[in-house]
């Protein structure tokens, strides 16, 4: 059951806001507007940091409306990349999340595979604000006016160099005329959900203020048998406090606070599959789980969508963060000034059964972490439309994550990890056996960048950018060992530190990266924009906070402590257009992108446990391919919207990379990936959405219809190909049908995944290599029911 305590706030965040609309006597403004379906493509975006239309813009965008979002049930992340094809998501846990752009950006998808010196190659940003941790676009959405995402390096305009490109989030701002929403929505699994927000004049029409909030609960979607206990279960808070300052009509400040939490019995993993490896037989999962000590071992379930574990060891999650932001715009005429400034933080700490099955292999598995971020942009940006316009600025920022990455094992440790018992392997050696300690890493950013654009004729526009970024890293990793038996011997000391070992190094890396872009674009008509652009983007150097590798002689790699910078230069040609009286948006791409030096985050294969992933180097990757976009007006009341993707990635070079599970041998091995596809990238991507709305004028409102679906192939699962992480294709389809009344107020049913389909969010390989591989299934059918009112 929901926790009541998620009851009792939703009923309190309503009961905060405004009397609702069944109370009005006219009809609501905002209702009206939402009968009407809108061009996306008509809000104005600040892919280049000035308000523009996307369609002038000559590059690859989506963007997606705050309506779009609240019809679709869009609440997170994960749900965009149902409406936005390119934009791929996976999350194990939220510390785990890990989204790319065209088959680049993180390499994270499995349970403890967060780096804290790794920097996503997807920049996620909200209200102009950089969020450094990928583990923050977990959170349930609040308040949304429209997302932007940006495709391709964004190393130019955006205050970090984002080489696959950039989530840009814009929040609804506060007004001055009243308005207020409230939304609560209930279904299957004890989901429930309320939204409210509220803004309004607070002095005159000089303040403004404005507040959101959302509260999500929902139980798990796998059950436990050995407790009877659901998992994976949701429980996201959220809030969000504005000003608005007008003193002048040219200067305005807007303030802003906000909070979210996230606690919940998550995450873990199912059994999927067993890869065979080229270990001896007793080696394998099949003969270990035979011959568990004990009696034999069988999982709760072999079919993944069963939903079923029976893991032993703690689950939970609790993580929040927050911050404060302040962006003051002044008009001095010519240009406008801008100023952001923000600090945020984020903590994290999650309780994890790293082995994922019902055999006490590990009992403990923690990393909790604490992050704040400071950073500071001043842009100047020209006004009005000009033969010349331009946008230029200085850049800061400042992180630093700390963190304590805690492992214990437990009683059957030796025998999976390391064979026995025997006199030289004692059934106990491992139990109670563990490491613990302290990270360290800290980065400052600064940069200077600016940006041309020239008219030299009428329909012809030249853009040019550029943006010089220095950036200084630190990190100390300091990990000790405790527990397990006394009185060892040496070799037994030596089976031991094969499975953990502490570490201790201190490294740095410092540097600097001119990046840029240039683009030429012709207006063939008032609605065709063709382009072609030039764009390169980089990542500096990176610190491995994780722990090392070890060598042969199994110590530490410290050679391993630091990767080389990443750099990415996409090329794409583009045609935008807008036809029949803006009733049809139509846009087309292609692009190839190189990427040298491709960082990515990879197991250490040749490892006795295969515990320890690490920041590693990928010479040479490249991805290829073309995205269509299109949004119809069919007559009044309908629309109909359709994208497809089509991208093909590779390892152009990889010749020392991990081997896949069903090649790994007790020796320490490389393989050679050079040619295969890049992992977590779909070749097809295609989703498919409309709106009907349909006057009843006899009920004084609309019945409304609402349906999206996206569909994707098949996809490599982990970064070495294996064939049997391979994640199958599949379709998901979302709908809702409704009433709308013109008061202000509607009613819906809604359907997630209105067809059950089965698939795969992501898939693990189980630490020690035994074969053993797990996976997260997709959420059952969702049918529920949801309540709004505008004022």
């Amino acid at each position: 059951m929901t926790h009541p305590v998620l009851r009792a706030a939703s009923a309190a965040l309503l009961a905060c806001t405004p009397a609702t609309a069944l109370a009005a006597s006219a009809p609501a403004p905002a209702a009206e507007a939402a009968a009407q379906p809108t061009n996306d493509a008509d809000i104005l975006v600040t892919a280049r940091r000035r308000p523009e239309d996307p369609q002038t813009i000559p590059g690859s965008l989506s963007v997606v409306s705050g309506a779009l979002l609240d019809r679709s049930y869009t609440v997170n992340t994960q749900g965009l990349s149902v409406l936005v094809p390119s934009l791929n998501y996976s999350s194990a846990n939220p510390r785990n999340t890990a989204f790319t752009i065209r088959g680049l950006g993180s390499s994270v998808v499995a349970v403890s595979q967060a780096n804290d010196g790794l920097e996503p190659g997807v920049g996620f940003y909200v209200d102009q604000v950089y969020h450094a941790r990928p583990a923050t676009a977990a959170f349930d959405f609040s308040d949304i006016d429209h997302v932007e995402v940006l495709r391709g390096p964004q190393g130019t305009l955006f205050g970090k160099n984002s080489t696959a490109g950039a989530i840009s989030i814009t929040t609804r701002a506060p007004t001055f005329t009243p308005e207020a929403y409230e939304e609560v929505s209930i279904g299957s699994r004890d989901y429930v959900q309320a939204k409210a927000a509220a803004s309004g004049a607070l002095i005159g029409d000089t303040v403004a203020g404005r507040i959101s909030a959302v509260v999500t609960g929902r139980d798990g979607v796998i059950r436990d048998t050995r407790t009877g206990a659901d998992l994976n279960t949701i429980g996201n808070q959220a809030v969000r406090g504005q000003l608005l300052i007008k003193p002048t009509q040219a200067l305005q400040v807007r303030l802003t606070a906000d909070f979210s939490n996230f606690e919940s019995d998550c995450c873990t993993q199912v059994y999927l599959r067993v890869a065979p490896t080229l270990k001896a037989a007793t080696r394998q999962y099949a003969y270990l789980a035979a011959h568990v000590p004990g009696g034999a071992y069988t999982p709760a379930s072999l079919n993944p969508y069963d939903r079923v574990t029976d893991i032993d060891a703690a689950l939970g999650t609790n993580t929040n963060e927050g911050g404060v932001s302040a962006i003051a715009d002044w008009n001095v005429g010519p240009v406008t000034l801008t100023s952001v400034s923000a600090w945020r933080f984020w903590n994290w700490d999650a309780a994890n059964d790293r082995d994922y099955t019902g055999i006490p292999i590990q009992t403990t598995q923690h990393i909790p972490s604490r992050q704040d971020q400071y950073s500071e942009e001043l842009r100047f940006a020209s006004n009005g439309s000009h033969a010349i316009s331009y946008v230029g600025g200085l850049y800061f920022f400042r992180q630093r994550v700390i963190g304590r990455p805690i492992s214990i094992y437990g009683p059957l440790a030796t025998y999976w990890l390391l064979g026995g018992p025997s006199a030289a392997l004692p059934g106990n050696l491992l139990d109670g056996y563990g490491s613990d300690g302290r990270t360290d890493f800290q980065s400052n950013s600064y940069a200077a960048f600016g940006e041309v654009n020239w008219r030299p004729l009428p329909r012809v526009t030249l853009t040019g950018g550029l943006r010089y970024t220095y950036e200084e890293k630190t990190g100390s990793y300091n990990t000790f060992t405790f527990g397990g038996p006394s009185g060892l011997s040496q070799a037994q000391i030596n089976s031991q530190l094969s499975i953990l070992r502490g570490q201790s190094y201190n490294a740095k890396v410092d540097g600097g990266a001119l990046t840029g872009r240039a683009s030429l674009s012709y207006d063939v008509t008032g609605g065709v924009l063709g382009y072609a652009s030039f764009a390169r983007g980089a990542k500096s150097g990176g610190i491995n906070m994780s722990g090392l590798p070890l060598n042969n002689a199994g110590l530490p790699a410290l050679g391993t402590a630091v990767v080389r910078p990443e750099t990415n230069t996409a090329y794409e040609v583009g045609i935008k257009t807008r036809l029949f009286d803006r009733r049809l948006i139509l846009n087309v791409d292609g692009f190839y992108t190189r990427v040298t030096d491709f960082q990515a985050n990879v197991t250490d294969t040749g490892a006795a446990a295969a515990l320890r992933t690490y920041l590693a180097n990928i010479p040479r990757v490249s991805v290829k391919g073309f995205e269509a976009d299109a949004t119809a007006i069919v007559m009044r009341g309908f629309s109909l919207r359709g994208s497809v993707a089509y991208a093909d990635g590779k390892y152009d070079s990889y010749p020392n990379a991990p081997c896949p599970i069903e090649r790994i041998s007790s020796a320490t091995t490389v393989c050679n990936l050079s040619g295969r596809p890049l992992s977590s990238l779909p070749r097809w991507t295609v989703s498919a959405g409309g709106d009907y709305t349909l006057p009843v004028p006899g009920l004084h409102g609309d019945v409304i219809l609402h349906a999206d679906s996206v569909s994707r192939t098949r996809q490599c699962g982990d970064p070495t190909d294996s064939a049997y992480t391979l994640i199958k294709g599949y379709t998901l389809v979302n709908a809702s049908l409704g009433y709308r009344n013109r008061a202000g107020w509607e009613i819906d049913v809604f359907a997630r995944n209105l067809f059950n389909a089965n698939y795969l969010q992501n898939v693990t390989i189980q630490a020690g290599n035994s074969g053993l591989i797990l996976g997260t299934p997709s959420d059952p059918r969702t049918i529920g029911l949801t309540f709004r009112a505008r004022q």
